[in-house]
C-alpha cells in the first residue's frame, strides 16, 4: 500500500496523545524512581537499570548506551518499523483522526485501511477456527502428527496458533459467511475461498490440511500455510498475494525472531516452516523461514533492519534440491555480499539433514556450535567446486583450478581474495606443501590477467545463454499474466493499454504477439458495436477460422481459469504493475549488456569521451533494473513449496 503523506496535525496529536509510560512500560519493566522510572535497557545488555523514563518530559534516556527519544522513536528504534507505520499505528491505538495532505488521498487511504482491518479481522477469526477444529474429533490425526511425527509439545502448537482446516468443501466459508455474516468478497479477498470454476459459489481454500498461520512483523495473521496429511498435492499450500500478504517481502516467523536477532546479533535463514518451529521449541529463537520462493533481496533487506553485523546464515537442505536453492539465494544477494553489506554464510548439517531431523537426536548446543563453524558463503563455493571431483586427475585438476579462478575474479577486496586464493592453492597442493606458493602465484596471475577476447565472447555466449533463458521465462510468466488479465477482467483492459504505452512496451513472445494482433483485429471489428469492455473476447477467439487454429490452440490456456492460475488475476492492477516492470526489466537488461559489452571493448586511451558516456548508461540501467526489482515478481503462480 503506498501510504500518503501524513498531515503535521496527526502527528503532533499522536506525540500529546501517546504516553511514553504507557508506550515503554508494554516493552520494559519500570520501577518509580523519583519522579521518573528506570528498567533495563532493551537496546543493550545490562544487568543494573540505566535505562531512565521521563513522564514530565515525555522522553527516555539510557545512560549505557545513549538511546533516546520519544515514544515514536522508541518503537521505530525497537520494532524496526517505519515512521509512517508508528504513527498510523499509534493513532488507531488512540483512536485519534487520520489527516493527509490532500482530501483524494485521504479518502482513498481510508478506504483501504478499512479494507485492511476488515482483513486482518476475517484472519484472525480464521485462525481461531482452524485452532478449534484441531482439538475436534475430525483433527485428531493432525493433532497426532505434530505431537508424535513432529514431537511439538503443547506450549509450542499453542505458540504458534497451528491448527487443521476440516475435510469438505464449504467449512470455513459456513462459518465466515453465513455464521459470522462476513460479505463473501472480503473472505475471497483474504484468501480462503475460490470461486468454483463453473456456475455460482466458492469452495475452502485449504481442505484437510495442517494449517500453519503466517504473520507480519506486528504479529498479526496474514496469511496460512497449509500442510497435506495425506497424499493430496502439492504437499504445501500457501495463501495467494492479497492486500495484506506478499510473499516476496514475508519471512516467517521474523515477529518471534527480530528480538533474538537483535540480541545474538545474527539471522538464520531455514527453508521449511517446521524446520523453523523446531529451532524455537529448541530455544534458538534468531530463526526465520522463506516461503517456498527463492530468498529475495527485499527478505535479505528485512533480515538486515535487526543485526548491526549483517550476517546471514542459510540453513537449507544439502539435498540437490536445497543445494540448488541455496545457489540461487547466493545469485540473488552475492552483490549485497561482494559490497559488504551482508555478511552471508553458509550451514549444510551433517548427513544431508534438515534442522526439523538434527534436533531430533541433537541438542540446541550442537545446533548452536555448527552455526558458529558455518563457512562464508565463499569457501562454501570453493567447497561446492571441489566436492566429488578427483584432484589427483590432471584434467579435473584443471577445471577445478579454472572454475577457481572464475569465482574469485568477482572478489574485489585485495586482502580477502589473497586469502582465498592461498586456500584454493593449499587445496590443489593435495598436502604438498611444496607446492603452495607456485599454485597461489598462478592462481594469482590467471585471476589478474587481462580477459583475452576469445574468452570474453565465449563467456559473454555463455552468459547470454543463460540470461536468453531466464529472460525467456520471465517474458512467458508477465506476458501470460497481461493477457489473462486482459481476457478475463475486462474492467481492467484500459488500465492495462495505459500501462504498455507509458513505457512504449510491447510483447516479444511469438504466441503472444498473435494473440494481441488477434485481440486487437477483433476489437477493430466491433469497436462501433459496442465498448471494449463488453465484447466477449474468448468466445470471438474460441470461433476463430480454421487457418490460424494451431496458433490460437499455443495460447487456448490462457482462456481458461483453474484453483492454480486463478490467483493471478485477483489483483488486476497489482499483477499489471509487476509483469510490466518485468517486462522493462528484460528490456534495461538487454540495454545494460549492449552498453557493458561496448564498453569492454572501447579504448580509453583513445576514447575517454565514449567510455564516459557508456558508462553513464550502464549505472542509468544498473538504477532502473533495481527500482523495477522492487515491482517485479519472480513467479507469479507460484503458491507451494
Amino acid at each position: 500500500m503506498s501510504i500518503p503523506r501524513i498531515h503535521s496535525d496527526t502527528i503532533e496529536e499522536v506525540k500529546e496523545r501517546a504516553d511514553i509510560y504507557d508506550i515503554i512500560s508494554e516493552k520494559v519493566v519500570l520501577k518509580r524512581r523519583g519522579k521518573d522510572f528506570v528498567g533495563l535497557c532493551p537496546f543493550h545488555e545490562e544487568k543494573s537499570p540505566s535505562f531512565t523514563v521521563s513522564p514530565s518530559k515525555q522522553m527516555y534516556y539510557c545512560f549505557g548506551c545513549g538511546a533516546a527519544g520519544n515514544s515514536i522513536k522508541f518503537l521505530m528504534e525497537l520494532d524496526k518499523s517505519s515512521f509512517s507505520d508508528v504513527v498510523l499505528d499509534l493513532a488507531r491505538r488512540y483512536n485519534i483522526p487520520l489527516k493527509t495532505e490532500s482530501p483524494e488521498q485521504h479518502q482513498e487511504f481510508q478506504k483501504t485501511l478499512s479494507l485492511r482491518e476488515k482483513l486482518y479481522e476475517i484472519l484472525a477469526i480464521a485462525t481461531s477456527f482452524y485452532q478449534h477444529a484441531l482439538r475436534q474429533p475430525q483433527g485428531e490425526a493432525a493433532l497426532e502428527y505434530l505431537k508424535f511425527s513432529r514431537r511439538l509439545g503443547e506450549e509450542t502448537i499453542q505458540e504458534f496458533q497451528l491448527g487443521y482446516a476440516p475435510g469438505g468443501w464449504e467449512n470455513i466459508y459456513s462459518y465466515l459467511v453465513e455464521q459470522k455474516n462476513f460479505p463473501v468478497e472480503l473472505v475471497e479477498k483474504a484468501g480462503l475461498i475460490v470461486p468454483r470454476k463453473a456456475g455460482n459459489g466458492y469452495y475452502d481454500r485449504f481442505r484437510d490440511r495442517l494449517i500453519i498461520p503466517i504473520y507480519d512483523i506486528q504479529g498479526r495473521v496474514i496469511g496460512f500455510g497449509g500442510r497435506s496429511l495425506g497424499d493430496e498435492q502439492p504437499k504445501y499450500l500457501n495463501s495467494p498475494e492479497t492486500e495484506l500478504f506478499d510473499k516476496g517481502r514475508t519471512l516467517f516467523c521474523l515477529d518471534k525472531a527480530k528480538t533474538a536477532i537483535s540480541k545474538q546479533d545474527m539471522a538464520v535463514v531455514v527453508e521449511g516452516y517446521f524446520d523453523a518451529i523446531a529451532l524455537h521449541a529448541a530455544g534458538i529463537n534468531y530463526v526465520v523461514a522463506s516461503l517456498g520462493t527463492a530468498l529475495s533481496i527485499n527478505q535479505i533487506r528485512l533480515l538486515l533492519r535487526y543485526t548491526e553485523s549483517q550476517q546471514i546464515i542459510l540453513n537449507f537442505d544439502a539435498d540437490a534440491a536445497g543445494t540448488k536453492a541455496t545457489e540461487r539465494a547466493i545469485g540473488e544477494i552475492e552483490t549485497l555480499a561482494y559490497r559488504g553489506e551482508v555478511n552471508l554464510r553458509i550451514l549444510n548439517l551433517p548427513n544431508g539433514k534438515d534442522a526439523d531431523e538434527y534436533l531430533y537426536i541433537h541438542t540446541r548446543h550442537d545446533y548452536q556450535d555448527l552455526v558458529a563453524k558455518a563457512p562464508y558463503f565463499l569457501e562454501w563455493q570453493i567447497n561446492q567446486i571441489v566436492g566429488g571431483k578427483n584432484i589427483e586427475n590432471v584434467a579435473e585438476s584443471q577445471r577445478i583450478a579454472t572454475a577457481m579462478v572464475e569465482l574469485l575474479r568477482r572478489v574485489e577486496d585485495l586482502n580477502q581474495r589473497t586469502a582465498y586464493i592461498q586456500s584454493c592453492a593449499e587445496i590443489l597442493s593435495q598436502g604438498q606443501s611444496r607446492l603452495i606458493p607456485m599454485l597461489a602465484d598462478s592462481l594469482r596471475k590467471q585471476i589478474n590477467k587481462p580477459v583475452n577476447k576469445h574468452h570474453q565472447a565465449s563467456t559473454a555466449t555463455k552468459s547470454n545463454i543463460i540470461s536468453a533463458k531466464r529472460d525467456r521465462t520471465l517474458l512467458e510468466e508477465a506476458e501470460g499474466l497481461l493477457l489473462r488479465i486482459y481476457l478475463h477482467c475486462p474492467e481492467y483492459r484500459q488500465e492495462m493499454i495505459n500501462a504498455l504505452e507509458a513505457q512504449s512496451l510491447e510483447f516479444s513472445l511469438t504466441k503472444y504477439r498473435f494473440l494481441w494482433m488477434k485481440i486487437a483485429e477483433i476489437e477493430l471489428n466491433l469497436q462501433e458495436q459496442q465498448a471494449r469492455e463488453d465484447i466477449d473476447l474468448i468466445s470471438q477467439l474460441q470461433n476463430f477460422d480454421r487457418e490460424h487454429s494451431s496458433e490460437i490452440s499455443e495460447v487456448s490456456h490462457l482462456f481458461y481459469l483453474n484453483e492454480n492460475n486463478i490467483n493471478d488475476i485477483q489483483r488486476p492492477s497489482m499483477g499489471i504493475r509487476t509483469a510490466t516492470a518485468c517486462l522493462e526489466w528484460v528490456i534495461c537488461e538487454k540495454r545494460y549488456l549492449q552498453y557493458l559489452d561496448k564498453w569492454k571493448n572501447t579504448d580509453i586511451k583513445l576514447n575517454l569521451e565514449l567510455a564516459e558516456y557508456y558508462q553513464q548508461q550502464i549505472y542509468a540501467e544498473q538504477k532502473r533494473m533495481k527500482e523495477l526489482e522492487q515491482l517485479r515478481m519472480v513467479k507469479f503462480s507460484e503458491l507451494t513449496f
